[in-house]
């Protein structure tokens, strides 16, 4: 094979593997890198107390947790009927952060507030901020990201009142 036929190959095959690899990372009209999986059962239900929070926020266990006592859902009855109940397990388990080994004590929270990951995106945010009558808690998402409803928390959309 000639030296310029190999160079063109090997130009195409890593314009390829550049497209292969971006593909992942496009935006989407969220900005979020993929869109956020939905389901209307989970959308409707949760979402009509709180904004539904997004499934990759907790790993499967908490949400399987949380599921089996929405009768006791953060001081109030949630509970919903069994097949209503299994629809959203089952979305909120598949969709659910991937935990590896060594971050078994998160499995156990129910508080997305409570996870490290929470924390270390929040350190900036000082305690008195949760509190402001604007945001009245950490829980309150929509309060800075005007697209949380949607899934959307992108830094550069963040409106701290």
């Amino acid at each position: 094979m000639n030296k310029a036929l190999h160079r063109q190959r090997l130009s195409t095959a890593t314009a390829l593997c550049l497209v292969v690899i971006a593909l992942p990372l496009a935006s989407h009209a969220d900005g979020a890198k993929k869109p956020a999986p939905t389901n209307p059962v989970w959308q409707e239900e949760c979402g009509s107390c709180h904004i539904a929070y997004p499934a990759r926020f907790l790993p499967a266990e908490s949400w399987r947790s949380m599921m089996a006592a929405l009768d006791q859902h953060f001081g109030s009855d949630a509970s919903v009927d069994a097949q209503t109940a299994d629809t959203i397990e089952t979305f909120l388990v598949q969709n659910a952060k991937r935990s590896k080994s060594s971050q078994k004590a998160e499995s156990s929270t129910l508080r997305i507030t409570g996870t490290k990951w929470f924390r270390n995106e929040h350190d900036e945010v000082p305690a008195a901020k949760w509190k402001s009558p604007a945001i009245g808690s950490a829980a309150n998402c929509g309060a800075c990201h005007p697209g949380a409803d949607r899934g959307s928390f992108r830094e550069r959309d963040i409106k701290v009142p």
